[in-house]
């Protein structure tokens, strides 16, 4: 649980709340800014006991390097799953596959997570119970262990690095 540590506890969410808010209202009106600044004060105050504590960037360049890589990773697969739909002679193999999890902390589960669904092609159905496995649906998987040593290599190991060394 994130302690409150001043009316201010989350000022990166504060921060963003009023970039939000004002780019809503489309209005840099006296009132905007106050009603604004607000619920940037209000929201986080009233809400950091329902926020776990986020770890700390370890290794900040290779997120930089990592979030590259997914983004880069993203558009290939649209390709990828664009090729499958317009070449419907092509047979996809839908798999579901049992990942194993090398990551510990929940944050960072979550964000391999998303990064699987983000990526077109897989999507991560399923955390088991005991946290140690993933379980992923991909469209077409040929060879279910070099699925798993791709997603190991191209996403875990680098928010292992990144997060938890």
């Amino acid at each position: 649980m994130i302690t409150p540590r001043s009316w201010l506890p989350i000022p990166l969410l504060s921060l963003l709340l009023l970039v939000v808010w004002l780019l809503l209202v489309r209005s840099l009106a006296v009132g905007h800014l106050l009603l604004g600044s607000a619920l940037a004060v209000a929201i986080p105050l009233f809400t950091y006991r329902f926020w776990d504590v986020q770890p700390r960037v370890k290794r900040p360049g290779l997120l930089l390097r990592f979030i590259l890589r997914v983004l880069g990773d993203i558009i290939v697969a649209n390709f990828h799953v664009a090729w499958l739909i317009i070449n419907p002679w092509q047979r996809s193999r839908p798999h579901f596959v049992e990942y194993p999890l090398m990551l510990e902390e929940r944050f960072t589960i979550t964000l391999l997570a998303n990064t699987i669904s983000l990526t077109p092609g897989t999507v991560s159905a399923n955390l088991r119970m005991d946290g140690k496995t993933l379980l992923v649906h991909a469209l077409n998987v040929k060879d279910e262990e070099a699925l798993i040593a791709e997603i190991r290599d191209r996403y875990e190991r680098p928010l292992k690095e990144i997060y938890e060394c």
